[in-house]
């Protein structure tokens, strides 16, 4: 009689085990679902610890295995973080990850290889990326284990400054960003070092540092102390001039042109707007030399070149126009309404808020078109003000109840002045 044939395959011989079966010490063999034995054999007899596998949790099972297998260092960053960190209860991938790279980590600095452990922690940092503060954690392991590596001349160190620097970025905290991002930035001086995407590791460096000095000068400013805010405007400046970045180069000399018009220092303000002017023009950034231009009309109104201010905007408006160059038209012309109205020319303000109102209408920005109906009802009411007015100290009320009666949207005093036998017959004149 031939034998039986069981149902499902051996799994308790290692031979017939499935390759798809986890083999992590962590996983016993008992644990395996449906598990039948061979008619006529006795089934294998499971220890202690593997009823204990079973019964305890898995992070438990993880910690005990580390122990086990001589990894105490691994067993305490692992239960130090299990202590704060509550997500991994119900999450294998993330605990074996852990268990994983912590103890390869550990094992490669017994041996020396701090490049290895670095690499793991780094991973570990990157397997983290939406928890932050585990993923702070593992670039500060990372950057500890970047700084005993003798042989890459510190690139590993220069690469971890920068991970670190720039979750303190994100963190709000600028001296501490300082500290590492200055460390990035003087281990790149002088190297040829690229990053992944092939960019070189010292023009990034300055990069990031123009991004911290520039929001330590907003931070002063925003506390007005402004000598502090423009030392930093200028750091931010010289530091992207140094990374061979034109575009950034243009938009830290902008901030720092706005820096010193606010201050009431409109000669150096011109000065930095005709170097963003001049990049804008050399990049061919539309957006740019819109601010450009806008800036530095600011800077001859208050000056009192109001003339040439106006001329530089038409000039500017022109251009825009003839390259179809829409939204900076509208800043054009909102500009120009700016200045007119300014200098108490109403009606020719009125034609340029018009042609900025019409062109925010056609790009659909609701802020924009905001903006314009404000300032074009504003100065519609101006411009009828000051015709009435006029009018008041004439004594012409004839023009005056005439305008009323026919509740026109606009006012002037020849529209007004114009007879209407309707009012003059039905009205008595003192």
């Amino acid at each position: 009689m031939s034998s039986k044939t069981p149902l499902f395959p051996d799994i308790h011989s290692p031979q017939k085990s499935d390759s798809r079966t986890p083999t992590s010490k962590s996983f016993p063999r008992c644990i395996k679902k449906n598990s039948v034995c061979p008619v006529g054999e006795k089934p294998q007899k499971i220890t202690e610890t593997e009823i204990a596998q079973i019964r305890k949790p898995l992070r438990q099972n993880i910690c005990v295995a580390m122990l086990r297998d001589g990894f105490p260092h691994s067993f305490a960053e692992l239960f130090a973080l299990l202590q704060r960190w509550d997500e991994a209860d119900d999450d294998p991938l993330t605990l074996q990850t852990l268990q994983l790279h912590l103890t390869r980590a550990e094992a490669a600095e017994r041996a020396g290889q701090y490049g290895e452990a670095y690499e793991n922690h780094l991973f570990l940092a990157r397997f983290f990326t939406e928890d932050k503060w585990m993923k702070h954690h593992f670039f500060q392991l990372a950057l500890r284990s970047a700084r005993e590596v003798i042989m890459d001349s510190g690139k590993r160190e220069a690469e971890a400054s920068s991970l670190v620097g720039q979750v303190y970025l994100e963190k709000g905290d600028l001296e501490l960003a300082h500290e590492h991002l200055e460390v990035f930035y003087q281990l790149t001086t002088g190297r040829s070092w690229q990053d992944s995407s092939g960019r070189m590791q010292h023009s990034r460096s300055c990069e990031e540092l123009q991004t911290l000095y520039t929001l330590m000068a907003q931070r002063s400013l925003q506390d007005q102390q402004y000598e502090h805010a423009i030392k930093m405007f200028r750091k931010a400046y010289a530091i992207a001039k140094e990374s061979g970045d034109r575009a950034l180069e243009g938009e830290a000399a902008y901030r720092l042109g706005l820096a010193y018009q606010s201050t009431g220092d409109q000669k150096i303000a011109k000065k930095f707007f005709s170097s963003y002017m001049e990049i804008s023009l050399t990049l061919e950034n539309a957006d740019s030399l819109g601010r450009a231009h806008e800036a530095m009309a600011k800077c001859l109104e208050s000056e009192g070149k109001i003339t040439e201010a106006i001329e530089l905007l038409e000039r500017f408006a022109e251009t825009c126009l003839n390259s179809k160059q829409d939204k900076n038209l509208e800043i054009a012309y909102m500009s120009l309404g700016n200045i007119l109205r300014s200098q108490k020319r109403y009606d020719a303000a009125c034609v340029y808020y018009e042609r900025a109102y019409e062109l925010a209408c056609l790009e659909g920005c609701p802020r924009r078109v905001q903006k314009a109906q404000v300032c074009l009802g504003s100065v519609r009411a101006l411009s009828g003000l000051h015709a009435y007015s006029r009018l008041i100290q004439d004594q012409n009320l004839h023009a005056l109840i005439a305008w009323k009666d026919r509740r026109e949207d606009s006012f002037s005093p020849t529209a007004a002045s114009k007879p209407d036998s309707t009012v003059q017959s039905n009205t008595v004149v003192p």
